[in-house]
């Protein structure tokens, strides 16, 4: 961009003290960046995407090295202030970690996985050359889905036992950060909360947490779970053995109606349609679990098999828990049905805003890198909600803007930027001192060493 115009709504969110300051300024320069995403992401593309106010791409990774705590503590405040404005209602958050690969030797923070090959064949055994082995950064993310459709996300870095030991921090593993995300939400004390994980995070310290804060618990059942009582203790797939076809209900579940439709956010031409609606075979039971308590065990299942003997297939059966004993089956099966709303979330921040594409090695430079993707995500929403609020705006309009995900959202960003430039050179060439400004910023297009000076 050759001037910078000022991004929608960014007044309401960001604080005039925080707006007009230098952290301020490379804060919105990296969101400006993001939402872009032209070519990798870098400290350089960062530093020169507004080309009439460039900085030097070093400062990049020193605003980073200086604010990645600062930009964690003030993500959360944001959450809060938002939250506060908030009504009650059914809130839901999931969470779920992700993985981005980066080989390098040099790569602070780093997790090896995946090196298994065969040997080189002997024209290649003894060659000099040497690849470094496959690694990747770990992050558990966390997006809380309001009774009105925004997505709040939340962010924690993975520390390796290594690095922590570096460092000399403590190491907490995934679950923990999980159990600490759910414990500082920024929500009321009476707030109904629903929290859903995968198999990873069916665990004691997240039903720890959530047991503190009286939320509701639904997660995907480990495989070796077992029942509580004497050894040897039966595991939970036993109790399959004893079912019949007659036990099992019918649950029809269409996306576009419901208590939560809210919360998926479809397109309208799916939510139109017909096809995607999915038909469940469920059956639950009250059981007490070995070093769980008691909770409510869904099966269910899409193909019921009417065979004696064979009547469900491990496969292609879902077994969830909870802790909710008044919750309906059905709203239990929907409410996992939200869980995939979070890998949705990570194709978009990959995809769509290029998260997985930085190239820093510092591990605190890219722990505050991520802390502006989740300040950008969070200015989306905000984005989306005030228009949907916008009484300026047509009903039409509006609804609209309650479908928008992240594309469309990066899109009205960008159009709304766009026409701002336009806006702007077509003031500056009104005017010759505003046509020798226009110069000025062209000619600061390359990077500063590499300019020619006439």
């Amino acid at each position: 961009m050759i001037i910078s115009p000022h991004l929608p709504k960014i007044k309401s969110l960001l604080p005039a003290r925080v707006r007009n300051s230098v952290a301020g300024w490379y804060l919105q320069a990296m969101m400006i960046c993001i939402l872009h995403h032209f070519g990798r992401m870098s400290a350089q593309q960062a530093a020169s995407c507004i080309v009439g106010e460039k900085r030097h791409r070093a400062n990049v990774g020193r605003f980073l090295d200086r604010h990645g705590d600062g930009l964690h503590r003030f993500n959360t405040r944001i959450a809060r202030r938002w939250l506060n404005s908030k009504g009650h209602g059914q809130y839901v958050f999931i969470v779920d970690a992700t993985n981005v690969s980066h080989q390098g030797a040099n790569q602070e923070n780093t997790i090896s996985t995946g090196n298994r090959q065969r040997r080189a064949c002997a024209g290649r055994r003894y060659s000099k050359y040497r690849r470094s082995p496959k690694s990747f950064h770990a992050s558990v993310w966390g997006i809380l889905l309001t009774p009105e459709g925004a997505r709040l996300p939340f962010y924690q870095g993975v520390l390796t036992k290594t690095y922590c030991e570096k460092q000399g921090l403590v190491y907490r593993s995934q679950a923990d950060l999980a159990a600490e995300m759910i414990l500082a939400l920024p929500l009321p004390p009476n707030a109904k909360v629903v929290v859903m994980g995968d198999t990873a995070f069916e665990s004691k310290q997240l039903r720890a947490a959530c047991a503190a804060r009286h939320y509701t618990w639904i997660a995907p059942s480990n495989p070796e779970r077992v029942l509580a009582g004497e050894k040897p203790r039966p595991k939970v797939w036993s109790l399959v053995q004893s079912f019949e076809s007659s036990q099992f209900a019918t649950v029809r579940l269409d996306p576009s109606v419901g208590k939560y439709v809210v919360m998926r956010r479809l397109s309208p031409a799916r939510s139109k349609s017909k096809k995607y609606i999915r038909t469940f075979y469920v059956h639950e039971e009250k059981r007490t679990m070995h070093s769980v308590g008691d909770v409510r065990i869904v099966f269910s299942t899409k193909e019921l098999n009417t065979k004696k003997g064979k009547l469900l297939r491990r496969e292609q059966t879902k077994i969830l828990l909870t802790n909710n004993l008044k919750m309906t089956t059905a709203e239990i099966v929907e409410l996992y049905l939200l869980r995939w709303q979070i890998e949705l979330f990570f194709k978009e921040l990959k995809s769509e805003l290029g998260m997985h594409q930085y190239r820093f090695r510092n591990w605190r430079r890219i722990n505050a890198w991520m802390e502006v993707y989740c300040f950008t995500m969070m200015y989306l929403e905000w984005l989306r909600e005030k228009r949907i609020n916008d009484q300026r705006l047509t009903k039409k309009q509006r609804e609209k803007w309650k479908h928008y995900r992240t594309h469309g959202l990066v899109q009205a960003v960008r159009t709304s930027l766009e026409l701002g430039q336009i806006q702007k050179l077509q003031q500056s060439l009104r005017t010759p001192n505003g046509i020798r400004t226009l110069q000025r910023k062209l000619k600061q297009l390359p990077q500063k060493e590499y300019q020619c000076i006439a």
